[in-house]
């Protein structure tokens, strides 16, 4: 869901949020909280809890830590608080942004690092940062102990800067299959009728973040194709009159704008949950990713895991995922006319719809998070050490 979902904080296995959570053990000033975290942590073994950590913006990332929470809790790894990290000393933390975990205030601490590299090419028009966090890694290769990337690029990416092949995990992104179940016919009628979608619109999907920041996004995170996207649909909807787009996600400015421009129909929703966003996916004929580059992305495997067609570029985990005309249709970087015509044969066979169904959902169903525990369990055996559990 990370992608799309706007953003909430992400309940903690007890039911309450990483915020409140915190706010009832820790006072309410830095120099007090320093203080009472490190008497309560005084007797833990070095290395003995893992800080799993996002970048607090409550989007997909911060779902990631998440998740390598709950699994490193299934393998029966402590876990400590996120918002402790900064206040201990010699524990294991992992973050789930490269960017977070190069940081200076991470690489000066005692921690044993781990960080999930998951995109950024270096020398992507737009964005330093790719090349920033790459010099960081190449001139601190032995400072991450462990690094999750989830394809091949950037495998080779990190091998590259100079990190020893064992500390690197090659550990996919995963789906929770439970949160977005198969869809059906009685399933997309009603999922149309509470978005007020007619029932024979032919329904494209983008459920993402492509706009930079977090306010309106009227200008175009353009490694996320919103300007392909908008082009494509322009083609689909010259060949296609009752298209209708649908769009979750924040800072889609320049996606509404650019429809609004062409006169394609769009609903924007506000999707603040698992179950709105699979009711989203329900609704769709076919699900469009338009990217750049990327690190998955999750919409791959939620398209698949609820039946959805999948139209996508060759970027990240889709690449490595998709087996073009069997489970989805893969396409080149920046190719609207391949993206629209691939949605338009969807449009055109019922057949094809459900082969693709058929097949997307079984892949989906490989990626499930609970089957990815043993590559986790991998990563974390001598990142963080299990036994003595004395002191809390």
């Amino acid at each position: 869901m990370g992608d799309h979902v706007q953003p909430a904080r992400i309940p903690s296995p007890s039911g309450l949020t990483g915020e409140l959570r915190d706010r009832l053990v820790l006072p309410p000033t830095r120099h007090l909280a320093r203080w009472v975290v490190t008497v309560r942590t005084a007797r833990w073994p070095e290395h003995s809890r893992l800080f799993s950590l996002g970048d607090r913006g409550g989007w997909s990332v911060d779902e990631d830590a998440a998740h390598l929470a709950s699994a490193a809790r299934r393998l029966a790894f402590e876990v400590g608080p996120a918002r402790w990290a900064p206040f201990t000393q010699r524990q294991s933390v992992f973050l789930a942004s490269h960017f977070e975990a190069l940081a200076p205030r991470w690489l000066a601490s005692s921690h044993r690092l781990g960080t999930a590299y998951l995109h950024g090419r270096p020398g992507t028009p737009g964005h330093p940062e790719f090349a920033a966090s790459f010099e960081a890694l190449r001139g601190n290769p032995d400072r991450l102990s462990r690094i999750q990337v989830t394809h091949a690029e950037m495998h080779e990416l990190v091998l590259e800067a100079g990190v020893e092949p064992g500390r690197v995990f090659r550990i996919p992104i995963g789906v929770d299959l439970e949160s977005f179940p198969l869809v059906e016919a009685e399933r997309r009628a009603a999922a149309r009728r509470v978005l007020d979608i007619r029932e024979d619109a032919f329904v494209v999907g983008s459920f993402q973040k492509d706009g930079v920041g977090w306010g309106d996004g009227l200008e175009p995170k353009l490694i996320k194709g919103p300007d392909v996207l908008v082009r494509s649909l322009d083609a689909v909807h010259a060949r296609v009159p009752e298209l209708v787009v649908l769009l979750t996600g924040p800072a889609r400015g320049y996606v509404q704008a650019e429809l609004e421009r062409r006169r394609i129909p769009f609903q924007h929703l506000l999707a603040t949950s698992r179950s709105e966003l699979a009711r989203a996916y329900h609704a769709l004929d076919v699900y469009v990713v338009p990217s750049r580059q990327e690190g998955g992305p999750k919409g791959v495997l939620e398209a698949m895991a609820t039946g959805v067609p999948l139209v996508t570029t060759r970027v990240g985990m889709a690449s490595e995922l998709v087996d073009h005309g069997r489970n989805g249709f893969l396409v080149d970087v920046e190719d609207e006319e391949a993206i629209a015509d691939c949605v338009v044969r969807v449009r055109d066979s019922f057949g094809l719809c459900r082969a693709l169904t058929a097949s997307g959902r079984e892949t989906a169903e490989h990626y499930a998070y609970e089957l990815l525990d043993p590559a986790w369990e991998k990563l974390l055996e001598g990142f963080v050490v299990r036994g003595d559990r004395n002191g809390h």
